[in-house]
């Protein structure tokens, strides 16, 4: 495995005082065609019952995943939805939403989550909303032999001549995201040459040269093969993939768009109620 470079997610808070790890790329290059990376993982309540409150989107794709606890989604569009332990939600923003994000009062035990968001190409920006989740069905897995195991949160994916389909494929950017969870001593091998951009964002354990670790993110080279294994304790992973947008970025808050005049826009629209209200 090739590794182009290494980033380290850094303490932040967004929402009502949700404190989160973020690893963000509006740079429109390190992370294209994804723009941002949010890691949520705290057993203390405290830490993210304050939710993230009615607030707007334009121009990006938010891929929500739960490993532990729960939120409910409400939108303008008329979905209301909690999404729980081993469940995603994908919402294409387009010209505008409006969405809340708050815990659900019956999860136990914390609270362990990921919001990821994609940048739409400057032809898709204005399209209508879209919504999409996975509450009605079970992600498919993969476990090899070695005991590792990959589950497809979006697009498809192949390993040990398995391929599985998450049934969320529409991504911008062709994206791909997966969780690999590896037990000691397992790995997992993958061709993903297809794609121009592959990331790993470690989220539990490191992996077995003890220098990776978790909150880092690996920027890996797809052209060559990926290699990633455990060493003597259990790691758990996140896999993205994509083809690279290579779109100017303009980048204020909730929107995303290509110039300074189209954010000025999306905030007129926002204020003029174009937005539409939960």
């Amino acid at each position: 495995m090739k590794i182009l470079n290494v980033t380290r997610s850094h303490s932040t808070q967004d929402g009502a005082g949700v404190k989160i790890q973020r690893i963000a790329g509006f740079d429109g290059k390190s992370l294209d065609p994804f723009l941002m990376i949010d890691e949520l993982k705290s057993s203390n309540s405290q830490d993210y019952i304050g939710g993230f409150p009615a607030h707007p989107h334009r121009g990006i794709e938010t891929f929500t995943y739960i490993r532990k606890g729960g939120f409910e989604h409400q939108d303008q569009m008329g979905n209301k939805k909690a999404i729980r332990a081993g469940q995603v939600q994908w919402m294409s923003t387009g010209r505008g939403v409006i969405h809340s994000e708050m815990p659900l009062a019956d999860a136990q035990h914390g609270m362990h989550g990921f919001q990821i968001w994609l940048n739409m190409p400057a032809k898709d920006k204005m399209n209508t909303p879209k919504y999409q989740d996975s509450s009605d069905r079970v992600l498919p897995s993969i476990i090899n032999q070695s005991g590792a195991q990959l589950t497809a949160l979006a697009g498809s994916w192949t390993e040990s001549q398995q391929t599985i389909s998450s049934g969320l494929d529409e991504l911008a950017g062709a994206g791909a995201i997966s969780d690999i969870w590896l037990q000691a001593h397992s790995a997992m091998y993958l061709d993903l040459s297809h794609y121009g951009k592959v990331l790993l964002y470690i989220h539990t354990g490191a992996l077995k040269d003890s220098r990776h670790q978790s909150g880092y993110l690996l920027n890996i080279d797809p052209q060559a093969p990926i290699h990633i294994e455990s060493g003597n304790q259990e790691v758990g992973l996140l896999l993205l993939a994509g083809q690279p947008i290579n779109e100017r970025i303009a980048h204020m808050g909730p929107f995303v768009m290509n110039t300074q005049e189209e954010l000025k826009q999306a905030v007129r629209d926002y204020h003029a109620g174009k937005f539409g209200a939960i």
